[in-house]
């Protein structure tokens, strides 16, 4: 692989111990989630350990870990989710997860896939994943509201227009988010330029 991967990966130490300290909170997170029966949340969660653990699984070393900036600005509102006293989740702390969780993508297949992102076409990426992301979000709502009767988008005591206005508004949201997201990527790449990251003794083939 080329020096991307040293742009993009950060082997300090610091960074690692900070990023696993987030990666176990989320997970933490996950088995509260699941303990409440909120599974889809849980589920979100979940998706979010398995994209941070997926460098240092792939290049097989601890240290190979994201920036802790990215995965926190990623975990903050799922952990808000569950443990805050006052509603912090609302739409647009919430696509910023969605957001980040995109960020992360991006900058992993820009890692570990022959994929070359642009700053621009970056940009174009987080949000058009960002609010696919929310598309399906409001499926996955939808099918467990008729599956199985609960009330995720289909609140019986909000009119059908509200409850489409309130759709809408998350859509607006999710495009806020993931715009700002992409720009997070593209200054990002702009300022790793350079530096070298990546453990020493991790063998990175071409």
């Amino acid at each position: 692989m080329n020096r991307d991967v040293r742009r993009l990966l950060r082997d300090e130490r610091a960074n690692a111990l900070v990023a696993w300290a987030i990666v176990a909170v989320v997970a933490v997170v996950v088995v509260a989630s699941l303990v409440d029966g909120d599974f889809l949340w849980a589920a979100f969660a979940a998706g979010l350990v398995a994209l941070a653990v997926l460098p240092p699984v792939l290049l097989r070393h601890r240290n190979a870990m994201l920036p802790w900036e990215v995965l926190l600005l990623a975990a903050l509102p799922v952990v808000g989710r569950v443990f805050a006293t006052v509603q912090v989740t609302g739409n647009l702390a919430k696509y910023l997860s969605v957001a980040a969780v995109a960020l992360i993508i991006a900058v992993e297949l820009h890692v570990f896939s022959p994929v070359r992102m642009t700053p621009r076409f970056a940009v174009a990426f987080v949000v058009v994943t960002t609010m696919a992301t929310a598309g399906v979000w409001a499926v996955a709502r939808w099918g467990a509201d008729l599956l199985l009767g609960t009330s995720f988008l289909l609140d019986p005591a909000l009119s059908e227009h509200a409850i489409e206005e309130a759709l809408m508004w998350e859509f607006v949201a999710s495009t806020v988010a993931g715009v700002g997201a992409g720009l997070v990527f593209a200054v990002y790449v702009g300022r790793q330029v350079g530096v070298s990251r990546v453990p020493d003794e991790v063998s990175i083939e071409q």
